[in-house]
């Protein structure tokens, strides 16, 4: 099967003999967020940071609701994000964390951007989960993300903690784990 992140190259193709970018922006929007719920943050953090590295504009411009100042630029955001994913492949390859993510598109208004709604699920060893959901808002230019927001953040469930992972049964101590994402970080 062919992996999602491909898809967008005959998309872009046609972007450029377009007047309605609409189709074309839709058929990006499905290849980003098709490869994002196809990639595996427990077998490679690396894969995310491909995904981000092909789909978004060397000047993203990045916001969140509560977040004092946009983050701008590519290497700016992709190190925030990695910010993100180390720790998560990391717990979810060594400490056993189930991660899984959903998403339901929302219709928007303008025909330059594309809204979501997404659902994170962590699940730890000891059943304990927490679900964290948010929305987001991308602005598309020939076939990249230029801009996107996050809003309407919500929390179920407490955080997890050291405890709802499988770092003792495996020999791994909580400081073997924290030396191992200081590492990767």
């Amino acid at each position: 099967m062919e992996k999602p992140i491909s898809l967008i190259t005959d998309v872009t193709e046609s972007i450029n003999n377009s007047s309605d970018l609409r189709p074309a922006i839709a058929a990006s929007e499905r290849a980003l967020n098709g490869a994002i719920l196809a990639a595996e943050i427990s077998e490679s953090y690396e894969e995310y940071l491909d995904i981000f590295d092909h789909f978004y504009a060397d000047d993203i411009h990045a916001t969140a609701d509560g977040l004092k100042e946009p983050v701008e630029g590519k290497a700016a955001v992709r190190a925030r994000l990695a910010g993100l994913l180390v720790p998560l492949h990391v717990f979810a390859e060594i400490g056993g964390l189930s991660v899984s993510i959903q998403l339901s598109p929302i219709k928007g208004d303008r025909s330059d951007e594309t809204h979501s709604a997404w659902t994170l699920e962590l699940r730890g060893v000891t059943g304990a989960n927490c679900r964290v959901t948010w929305c987001s808002r991308r602005r598309w230019r020939a076939g990249h993300v230029v801009s996107e927001h996050h809003y309407n953040h919500q929390q179920i469930g407490g955080p997890l903690t050291f405890s709802d992972l499988r770092f003792s049964e495996d020999g791994i101590t909580r400081d073997t784990a924290n030396a191992r994402l200081a590492k990767l970080q």
